[in-house]
This record gives C-alpha cells, structure tokens and sequence, in this order.
C-alpha cells in the first residue's frame, strides 16, 4: 500500500482522543460499527455473501470444483481462500499479484475455518483417491475503510452457511444441480483489535488503523473454542490485553453469528 502523508495527520486526531478515553466516532472501544449482511446476491456461486461494516464492504463466493486430492489425504477434499484488494476499493490499492496484505489477510481467515474444523473435508470425497472437491473462497474489497479482516471473515462465513454441493455424475459436475447444503460444524469469526497507545480497540477505521502500532486478530466458535490468533505490525501487546480481546471476541462474535 502507498503511504498518505495526510492520512498520517489526521491520525495524530486519533491518538489525542484516545488518550481522553474517546474514539472519533464515538463508539466504545469494545463496540463494531453498524453491521448490514446480504446473502445469496450472485447466481453463479454455490454460496454468497456481501458485508458492510460501517464504511468497509467485501463480498464473498464460494465455488466448488473438483480436484485430485492430497496424496498423504486421499479421502479428503480442500478449502483455499483469497482476498483481493482491488484499486475500485481504494487509492492505496494497486493492481497486480496478490500484495503483502492481501495474502495476510487471507491466510489469517483461511486459518481460522480451517482450524476450527468448520467443513468436514471428509464430506467433500467425490472418490476415494481420485476426485475430491475443493472449495475456492473468494473475497473481494470493494470499499476499504478499515478492518477487512474482520469484514472478509464474516462474508466468508455468510456465503459457507448458504453454499450448495454441486451434484456429480460420470465424474463431472452436473452444472445447477446439488446434493444438498454445505453443512458446519462450527461457525468461526474473526475478531481484531488494534493497539493505539496503551489502548486496544476493535474494529478500527482505517484512520484508526493508520495510527495503530499493533494488531491482534482471533477467531473463535459458538462453542468456546480458539481456532487461531494472529499478531500483526511491529509493536507489542501484553498479556492481558491479549486475554481481555478473546474475552471481548467471544461476546461480540455471538451477536454477529445471530445476523448470520
């Protein structure tokens, strides 16, 4: 991403309310902006999703194609997720190969589905060491004002919880027809807070991101479970703070699953 000199001054404004116990927009330093989920907007997906989160939006499609499996894995079918950042969501976009950032946030969503165990990759065997689904997550930001970890996981989850299984016959796909839904075991969300000072927020603006010295992003389950954390930028966090952002993920991920 390019560096905005402006940008930079206008989070100095950040760090100075912060210091006085308040954020620019007047939400509470544990408080999400307003939240809007739509699903199955495109035909073509065997699940979809858009989000906005306050001025953020991503959409999500899920696409199954089949694949030859793992061979250390012959009975179980693959996820992959991606996030574009495209230039359309941003000026500090660019266009070309996946940037640092993009292939950061898509990996933190990818670990927290797939370490959850969410999707049963032994339901995704078409046969046994021959043909397997792979399910292709795709993201794209299309507004960029902040927290697309957060706004990517939870399109991501929305377009799990309505894909379909395309339904195979003489090892192809029988293009419109489905098995039946994708079924869950659990349903991850990420949940990320950035350190300004000596303060954690979550769900920062992108202004609030600019002035942040340290990240911390964790998913976690209906059923308590952390399915994994990831710390970013170059300052550090302390232990409870830590502690008291999976306490804060936990509450907070429960309300947006009952959206979902």
């Amino acid at each position: 991403m390019q560096k905005d000199m402006l940008l930079d001054f206008k989070a100095e404004k950040v760090v100075t309310a912060l210091k006085e116990g308040k954020r620019l927009d007047a939400r509470k330093v544990d408080e999400y902006r307003e939240l809007k989920i739509e699903k199955d907007i495109y035909q073509n997906a065997e699940g979809s999703a858009k989000v906005t989160l306050g001025n953020t939006e991503v959409i999500a499609g899920v696409k199954f194609l089949l694949g030859t499996p793992y061979p250390d894995m012959p009975n179980e079918g693959t996820i992959s997720t991606g996030m574009e950042l495209i230039p359309l969501a941003s000026p500090y976009f660019e266009s070309g190969p996946p940037s640092t950032a993009s292939i950061e946030i898509s990996r933190v969503i990818d670990r927290g589905i797939r370490e959850s165990k969410a999707v049963d990759f032994e339901k995704l065997c078409v046969k046994q060491g021959e043909f397997v689904f792979i399910g292709f997550i795709d993201m794209y930001a299309i507004n960029h004002d902040g927290n697309l970890f957060d706004a990517g996981s939870i399109a991501a989850l929305a377009a799990l919880t309505e894909a379909k299984v395309p339904k195979v016959e003489d090892e192809k796909i029988v293009k419109g027809e489905y098995s039946g839904k994708l079924k869950l075991k659990r349903k991850p969300l990420l949940s990320t807070f950035s350190k300004i000072g000596n303060t954690m927020i979550l769900d920062s603006t992108l202004l609030e991101e600019t002035a942040a010295q340290a990240r911390f992003s964790v998913a976690t389950t209906e059923d308590n479970f952390v399915s994994a954390f990831q710390k970013g930028l170059s300052g550090s966090i302390k232990k409870d703070d830590v502690d008291n952002a999976i306490d804060v993920a936990f509450k907070t991920a429960k309300e947006i699953r009952k959206k979902l």
